[in-house]
């Protein structure tokens, strides 16, 4: 499988067709790109309870408090320290996370909270856009229209 191309670029040739089959060869000269390690990028994520909290069924509060003794982190929860911090304002919570952190998991944790407290049946989360989640009430007029 030698090209008569000089002996560098036919080993590069070879060696590249090696690396393509999954052997893997370090040719001596050539670099390859590694990425730069800088600051990891800061997620940050809302859920807002304002239907609900206004009504008194929840409290904001003991939501705050759940998604700190919940989310994990590498594994293990009670283990935010500075990757993950959590806010609360009036009945907005705030998550600030850094890379590896996924907004379906709040979705997640906040279901597994209003399951918790039995109010699943009534109370769903909804993402009214790419950042933040809201808990709404179920729609029970639908249901009456139909009849």
């Amino acid at each position: 499988f030698w090209l008569k191309l000089g002996t560098d670029r036919a080993c590069l040739v070879f060696c590249s067709h090696l690396d393509f089959l999954g052997f893997g060869m370090a040719i001596k000269g050539i670099k390859k790109k590694v990425a730069a390690k800088g600051k990891k990028a800061l997620l940050k994520f809302t859920i807002d309870c304002q239907q609900p909290a206004d009504d008194n069924i929840i409290e904001p509060k003991d939501l705050e408090k759940f998604l700190n003794s919940r989310i994990k982190v590498e594994g293990k929860t009670g283990n935010l320290g500075e990757r993950v911090t959590i806010t609360r304002e009036k009945s907005k919570i705030h998550v600030s996370a850094e890379a590896p952190f996924s907004k379906g998991y709040l979705k997640y944790l906040s279901k597994k909270y209003l399951k918790m407290q039995q109010l699943r049946d009534f109370l769903r989360v909804v993402a009214p856009n790419k950042t933040s989640y809201e808990l709404r009430y179920f729609n029970i007029n639908e249901d009456n229209e139909e009849e």
